[in-house]
């Protein structure tokens, strides 16, 4: 159960909740360095936090994370170097584990884990689906590799246009402009077609080589196909070289004159689609963490994402219920106007005039919101399916606890837990929960 630091900071440490999910939501926990011991220890020490002890993707941290972790029992694997729908080789498993999956909460674990450890949990992973006791993987063929010239990218720009590869990822590669911009994986799920102009996000990896294996391969699970039997190899190399040829400079070695076009070039597309720009402000700032309740193992509950119900339990303040932020025009903000959203989420006033305390809702920095990025989370909040789930006005200490609990925690110094409790506190059939959750 976590607690607060104690005396004055406790204020601090509360307001600063929005701030932690925040970072919880870019980044998977980094345990200490795990002994060498049974391989179901170093997974559980490891990867349960996200992918869950039996491997289902539903960990704790689950909710926080976008993309979403794997879900091991599926069998269903993106980065392989085998053909489309075919199960992955060993190699693969090992370079994903070693060395991570850029822009995603998935790190690189070998220089936490041996070499042994690793060869280990690929082997424990498997156990989680059926489909390896049963199938083997089928390795695609490598061609010789065609080098990059002028001419060849060229002909790649070509193939990219005769594949329709701009249809999500956009004439030029950014997105900017891509027809197919509301694409979900086969389990429904909002995902995002690559910046082609960001190689340092590439998850399968930069190289032309990478690339050609993605187009080859695909990416299984995602809309992404495989053009194996739709291309050549030359075109399949040639397409790879051009989509290695538009990668730009990243941010971080640019000047200032070309940070701020670039900075430039992000509001301009910020501005053309504000429910994807809110969608990912609403992902980074770690919203679900706190809107969408967890049960007895902090995992989040199926059906209930952004529909409140979180209960919590703020020392002398009492208990706070988060809000149901689906459109739900009952229970949700369907029948808010926007700027009753935005007054909620930056000044901390609810629609009928009363004041949200200045945690766990992290009001006091979201105020600092441009008003476009204000307008683009008011914008992806609108299009979270309804969820009718009513949600209980807080609960206040009478003014003898109150006083009573204000004196033993400033005066006497006792530290305040702050308790998150497990299960729906709203109407959904799930009953306010009566212990504290695990893991958060």
């Amino acid at each position: 159960m976590p607690t607060s630091p104690s005396g004055a900071r406790w204020f601090a440490a509360c307001a600063l909740v929005a701030v932690v999910a925040t970072v919880a939501t870019g980044l998977a926990r980094t345990p200490p360095a795990t002994p060498a011991t049974g391989i179901s220890s170093v997974y559980d020490a490891n990867c349960a936090s996200c992918h869950g002890k039996d491997g289902r993707g539903d960990g704790p941290a689950a909710g926080l994370l976008d993309p979403a972790p794997r879900d091991f029992t599926r069998g269903v694997y993106k980065f392989r170097s085998t053909s489309s729908g075919s199960l992955p080789g060993d190699d693969d498993l090992v370079r994903v584990i070693s060395a991570g999956l850029p822009g995603t909460s998935m790190p690189a674990w070998k220089s936490r884990l041996t070499g042994a450890q690793i060869g280990a949990l690929v082997s424990y992973v498997k156990t989680f689906s059926p489909r390896f006791a049963k199938e083997r993987p089928t390795p695609i063929t490598m061609a010789p590799p065609v080098a990059a010239s002028a001419g060849g990218i060229d002909k790649g720009r070509k193939v990219y246009s005769d594949l329709a590869c701009g249809a999500c990822h956009g004439d030029t590669g950014s997105r900017s402009g891509a027809v197919a911009a509301a694409l979900e994986d086969e389990r429904g799920r909002a995902i995002r077609a690559a910046d082609l102009t960001q190689p340092w996000m590439f998850r399968g990896g930069a190289t032309a080589a990478d690339i050609y294996i993605r187009v080859k391969t695909g990416i299984d699970g995602t809309p992404m196909p495989a053009f194996a039997d739709t291309a050549k190899d030359a075109d399949l190399w040639n397409l790879a070289n051009y989509v290695a040829s538009l990668g730009r400079k990243p941010t971080w070695k640019m000047n200032a004159d070309e940070l701020k076009a670039q900075y430039e070039r992000d509001r301009t597309e910020a501005a053309a689609n504000p429910g994807a720009r809110g969608r990912y402000l609403v992902a980074t700032l770690g919203c679900a963490h706190c809107h969408s309740p967890v049960d007895a193992d902090g995992r989040e509950m199926p059906g209930l994402t952004f529909a409140g119900g979180q209960k919590f339990r703020l020392a002398v303040w009492g208990d706070v219920v988060a809000a149901n932020l689906t459109s739900d025009n009952e229970t949700g903000i369907g029948r808010l106007s926007d700027d009753d959203l935005k007054r909620a989420f930056t000044r901390g006033i609810k629609r009928d005039e009363t004041r949200m305390l200045p945690f766990p809702m992290g009001w006091p920095a979201f105020a600092s919101l441009s008003d476009p990025d204000q307008n683009a989370i008011v914008a992806y909040l609108r299009t979270i399916p309804p969820v009718t789930n009513v949600i209980p006005a807080p609960v206040r200490l009478n003014i003898a606890a109150y006083l009573s609990a204000k004196f033993q925690m400033l005066i006497l110094g006792r530290d305040y837990p702050l308790v998150i409790f497990a299960g729906n506190a709203g109407s959904a059939g799930n009953g306010t929960g009566r212990a504290p959750a695990a893991g958060r």
